[in-house]
């Protein structure tokens, strides 16, 4: 956190909104997209992190300035949509909505069309296959490779132990080896989940 983000902080802690609303607008984008990611329903994704926000003002007390206010924040997003999957205990995916675009998952040249439609299938089903992991499982896949979280970071947000999240990266990534049926396919995606 830089030293701006850091008076935002303490400002917001002692009450001032305005200082809170800067806090917002930085951290808006990272909130929305694990939401989004989470959830894979854009509706929900927006009342999740508004919700997330909301709970981070109204606890703003309780957070430690020992720890990263991404990671905290985050890890208040993520348990929320975790709560949300948990209560409608079916998970609905929609295949319209696109994953937004991971780097990796860009070629060089993606101005042609014919780029641009190739990675809208890579992102439809690297999408799809996401769906297929259990919820804790995509969450961490979705920290790791989308955040670039260390172990130890995805571990604060899932309140959980380094050795657990490397088990279920590890189950994870063997489950979307095992739900890629078509070689192409995994071949296409192995240097991307490794």
């Amino acid at each position: 956190m830089n030293d701006e983000e850091q008076v935002w902080l303490e400002r917001a802690r002692n009450g001032d909104r305005a200082a809170f609303g800067r806090l917002v607008e930085a951290y808006q984008g990272p909130v929305y997209n694990l939401a989004y990611r989470m959830l894979n329903n854009r509706g929900e994704a927006e009342e999740a992190a508004q919700e997330a926000f909301i709970r981070a003002y109204t606890r703003l007390d309780s957070y430690d300035p020992q720890r990263k206010f991404s990671t905290w924040l985050l890890s208040i997003t993520s348990n929320y949509c975790i709560d949300l999957i948990r209560k409608r205990r079916v998970t609905l995916l929609s295949l319209e909505e696109p994953l937004p675009a991971h780097p990796a998952l860009m070629s060089d040249h993606a101005d042609g069309p014919e780029a641009q439609t190739l990675n809208h299938e890579r992102e439809a089903l690297v999408q799809s296959l996401l769906a297929t992991l259990p919820e804790e499982y995509r969450e961490t896949v979705v920290l790791r490779y989308w955040y670039d979280m260390s172990y130890e970071e995805i571990a604060e947000v899932m309140d959980t132990t380094v050795s657990a999240i490397k088990s279920r990266l590890f189950r994870a990534r063997r489950q979307l080896a095992e739900a890629t049926t078509d070689g192409e396919v995994a071949e296409r995606l192995q240097p991307h989940l490794n």
